[in-house]
């Protein structure tokens, strides 16, 4: 059951706090996991340098993997591309920081996503998934941010809801060529933030705790596995009941 032995599935943005773990955890379960990433502190074997807003970057790194591998069961469009400003609270965003946030980020995803989608077109199979987040579908709760100087940037939620719609779009479109495409959307992900963060956001979790990259690793086992052949253009949450409180 939910065997991925021997399916070659790409993670993007692979050097980053999730990506890592999703890579190293592909590879622990005996698929032939291939990492991407603009940018690596230790590239490791299987691991490629690619910009996910660079056409040519895109197409010429497929066509290495299929060239190698004869095909792609899964990708994951993982990066988390964003400005030095990124963390700016919305009347200190300036034009100019929004819309190259936007571009690397939802455009960056268009274009992986269209390029790989028609590689798995011509197989006739293959997964493709979509990190979003409960700020797609939700507004932010700032109250989790008082005394901190932390914020949830504005650009975040437009590029996370659109990602969340494209996909839907993307698994219509492709489904009758037996093509599946689905969105993960976590909640906060514990990343050594402020106490008095992590306590205002626990507050509102019925679980009791912030999530946890396994949480996200084990959903995204199953959506790469045989066994969820008949799941496409799906938003699984994945937030220990956030967006129910």
């Amino acid at each position: 059951m939910f065997d991925i032995h021997n399916k070659v599935i790409v993670v993007t943005g692979s050097d980053g706090l999730l990506g890592r773990k999703i890579f190293e955890y592909l590879g622990q379960q005996g698929a032939i996991a291939v990492g991407v990433d603009i940018n690596f502190k230790n590239i490791t074997e299987n691991e490629y340098r690619m910009d996910i807003t660079d056409e040519s970057s895109v197409q010429n790194t497929l066509d290495k993997l299929v060239e190698k591998y004869g095909k792609i069961d899964g990708w994951i469009n993982n990066a988390y591309p964003r400005t030095a400003d990124w963390g700016n609270k919305v009347e200190d965003v300036v034009y100019e920081s929004w819309r190259k946030n936007v571009d690397m980020h939802l455009n960056g995803y268009f274009l992986c996503s269209k390029t790989v989608l028609q590689q798995m077109k011509q197989q006739g199979f293959g997964s493709l998934i979509n990190m979003s987040s409960i700020y797609g579908f939700l507004a932010p709760d700032f109250s989790i941010y008082e005394n901190t100087e932390m914020t949830m940037p504005v650009a975040y939620a437009a590029i996370k809801g659109g990602i969340t719609n494209l996909s839907r779009y993307f698994a219509a479109y492709y489904g009758p060529s037996g093509v599946r495409v689905n969105v993960i959307s976590p909640g906060g992900v514990f990343d050594n933030q402020p106490e008095s963060f992590v306590k205002n956001y626990v507050k509102k979790v019925p679980l009791g705790r912030m999530t946890q990259a396994q949480d996200v690793i084990s959903v995204l086992h199953f959506l790469l596995a045989d066994e969820s052949f008949y799941m496409t253009g799906q938003n699984l949450v994945i937030d220990g009941g956030w967006s129910i409180s």
